[in-house]
């Protein structure tokens, strides 16, 4: 553990004009504090401050974070007050510490749901100020590394936290150090068997070559003096978690990789980069598809190297990264390797473009839970970089489409996307982009969100758009349904039917508006009966009894029947009616159109209805019958020319019968002398069952002829 005067010292050797006594204040404040209380090792608890603040200083953070990293504990701890660390260390360092007991009560609580408001939270805190993010991970590396003190049934939670959120989120901004410890404890948790083969892989090949890498160093050393080029080589392993995600990612063994070992090449300025590819390239055979240069296109977290994969020095295949010292720094310090917080200057996050993405995935979300998840999309996968037309660079998890690229260039350009060019030619909107590709969106103001897109994009912005947008759809649609409902009921039972009306009744509902209330009923939530009886308790009691008791049992019974059935490309639990024109049934193709105030009206194609609505295509939707579709009965109607003899219409109903089907509807619309012209309703499963019912029809004496009906 840091000694007071130690920890100061360590501050001032890179901030000499840093708050020597604030920091004398704050360390002897949380040791009285905490005074009394221990960690799960045995150790005092201040201990915990202190080795958090020691970490940042790693990071040469500035006064107040560290100040704030040994209180942030003190208010949820102990009977500290915000109020009080505010007079006592100011406002800055009493706003970072309110951000950080924020986030560890909700902490405390365990499950998903809680996990999501914890990482909203954090999101929140971080886009205010982002060192609020920094001292939680020097707060969570230090309690990874006592995790083995912690009970067994708390640890793997705590380990599978930090490779879903912190771990990733130490990755976006950079800190490449902290990222790799903390999968590596995360890891050791988690898969410990995984873990510990890979380890004793790499073992064995340090053993078997225990020189290798240093002749690879000395002779990458050669090359770049004989050429002129002033560098420092260094060589290192890749990180057993890295391993192990590339080995499933890629679906290979160990020794199928190629990158586990990597060499190091900082020169001092972006030509000498260039300049030690050169050499390397014309020395050494390149691995096709293994060169990366990120810096004349660096990752969104400020990454800048050049990667490159050869048949290097012994014949071995290794990786080469190119950087100057400056990139190096940035690339194990991240955004704290540029530090300009001086004079208590605010450290807003809102700038880093990732962090206002996942403020509009926040804003799009309908709980924490959906949050998490579309934010760990844009939080995990390898990047692809393509370009807009004007040459800025946007990049992507890879496997993303146009629509997801339309969505990272603004919201408003994925909402009205209706087509894209990459690299000059029309391609369809599900196109996978490459790197390097150039990436141009076809917009129009009448174009929406489809719901199909959510089907193959990528990135969690666009899901979240996309369900955004089907959930205001899906809730106008309920609420025209629902008002519609209504009216005709209350009108059928000569009842004032106004807003005055429902007013009344919304507290019983719990609703906070009035389109709440239809949005319930269209979605089928409440029912029509349920607002007139509670609108009007004293009708429920005369007229209104005897028609629910009329009509209660077949009503139930056909649900029972008849669950609701989905269709392909409809929202869920959309209002669905089919067409009493032409009776769809299972196997038929099918098209949709949307009817103003009853959801959407499934047709045949070629139903003579469709007609009218040539001229409204937008109407339009191509749907398709769902997997559970034959488990039901449907209504079919077929048209029987039948023998006007004595029982010929028992006959008729007992070929019927005798193929599973059931006449729901008959009737007579001919009546002639030896015939007569029937209209029949028979409950069937698809039309191959309605096929074989008419071939049997068809077979029988008393049939002269028999058809599918449609009008």
């Amino acid at each position: 553990m840091l000694r007071q005067y130690e920890l100061v010292d360590l501050v001032k050797s890179y901030d000499p004009e840093a708050d020597e006594d604030a920091l004398n204040r704050a360390y002897v404040f949380a040791m009285k504090k905490h005074a009394g209380q221990f960690r799960t090792s045995g150790d005092p608890y201040y201990s915990h401050p202190i080795e958090v603040a020691g970490i940042l200083t790693k990071f040469r953070l500035d006064c107040a974070s560290i100040v704030a990293a040994l209180l942030h504990d003190t208010v949820e701890d102990t009977d500290t007050t915000i109020d009080e660390v505010r007079t006592l260390f100011g406002d800055q360092v009493a706003s970072l510490v309110d951000g950080l007991t924020k986030l560890a009560l909700i902490e405390q609580k365990s499950g998903n749901s809680k996990q999501a408001e914890n990482f909203r939270k954090l999101l929140l805190a971080m886009s205010d100020d982002i060192r609020v993010l920094l001292i939680k991970l020097a707060d969570r590396l230090h309690n990874m590394r006592t995790l083995a003190y912690c009970p067994v049934e708390k640890r793997a939670r705590i380990a599978k936290e930090t490779l879903d959120i912190y771990a990733p989120l130490a990755e976006r901004i950079g800190m490449q150090e902290v990222k790799d410890e903390l999968e590596e404890i995360a890891f050791a948790e988690l898969y410990k068997e995984a873990h510990d083969s890979i380890v004793a892989r790499l073992n064995f090949l340090r053993e078997q070559g225990s020189n290798i890498i240093e002749k690879i160093i000395e002779t990458l050393e050669k090359d770049m003096q004989e050429n002129g080029i002033d560098a420092t080589v260094t060589g290192r392993e890749k990180a057993p978690y890295s391993i192990w995600r590339k080995m499933q990612s890629k679906n290979a063994s160990f020794e199928q990789l190629s990158d586990i070992m990597a060499f190091r090449i900082c020169v001092d300025d972006i030509s000498a980069c260039y300049q030690a590819l050169g050499v390397i390239h014309s020395k050494y055979h390149m691995v096709p598809r293994r060169f990366k240069d990120y810096i004349s296109t660096p990752k969104p977290n400020g990454y800048q190297s050049i990667h490159t994969g050869v048949i290097g020095p012994e014949d071995t295949r290794i990786e080469v990264q190119i950087r100057t010292y400056q990139m190096h720094e940035i690339a194990e310090k991240g955004v704290a390797a540029h530090w300009a917080y001086k004079q208590g200057q605010k450290a807003e996050g809102r700038h880093f473009r990732w962090i206002r993405e996942l403020l509009e995935i926040l804003e799009q979300a309908e709980n924490p839970e959906e949050f998490l998840e579309n934010t760990k999309l844009e939080m995990y996968s390898d990047q692809v970089f393509c370009f807009t037309p004007k040459g800025d660079l946007i990049g992507l998890p890879r496997g993303s489409t146009p629509v997801d690229f339309a969505y990272a260039v603004h919201s408003k350009v994925g909402d009205t996307c209706v087509g894209a060019k990459v690299n000059g030619e029309i391609a369809p909107l599900r196109t996978v982009l490459q790197n390097g590709d150039q990436v141009e969106i076809l917009t129009s103001k009448a174009q929406h969100p489809s719901t199909e897109w959510e089907r193959f994009v990528i990135t969690g912005k666009a899901k979240a758009a996309i369900r955004r947008y089907v959930r205001a759809t899906k809730r106008e649609q309920f609420m025209s349904l629902g008002k519609e409902i209504l009216e005709r009921l209350f009108k059928g039972e000569n009842l004032e039917f106004s807003d005055r009306v429902l007013v009344n009744v919304m507290p019983h509902f719990e609703a906070e508006t009035i389109e709440d209330i239809y949005a319930k009923v269209g979605e089928g939530l409440v029912t029509g009966w349920d607002v007139l009886k509670m609108a009007y308790p004293a009708y429920k009691q005369s007229k209104l009894d005897k028609m629910v008791k009329s009509i209660k049992a077949p009503l139930f019974r056909k649900k029972k029947k008849n669950d609701p059935l989905k269709i392909k490309g409809l929202i869920d639990n959309m209002a669905v009616g089919f067409g009493k024109c032409c009776h769809p049934l299972p196997g038929d193709r099918i098209v949709g159109i949307v009817t103003t105030g009853k959801g959407v009206t499934v047709h045949k194609i070629g139903c003579n209805m469709l007609s009218k609505f040539t001229s409204e295509p937008e109407r339009w939707l191509d749907i398709d019958w769902g997997d559970d579709a034959e488990s039901t009965f449907h209504t079919a109607r077929i048209k029987v020319m039948l023998l006007n003899e004595p029982g010929a219409l028992g006959d008729l109903s007992n070929l019927i019968a005798k193929e599973g089907a059931n006449i729901s509807n008959l009737n007579i619309v001919n009546r002639q002398l030896s015939y007569f012209e029937l209209l029949i309703d028979i409950d069937v499963k698809d039309v191959e069952h309605l096929n074989q019912i008419i071939s049997n029809l068809k077979s029988s004496k008393v049939v002269r002829s028999i058809s599918r009906a449609q009008e």
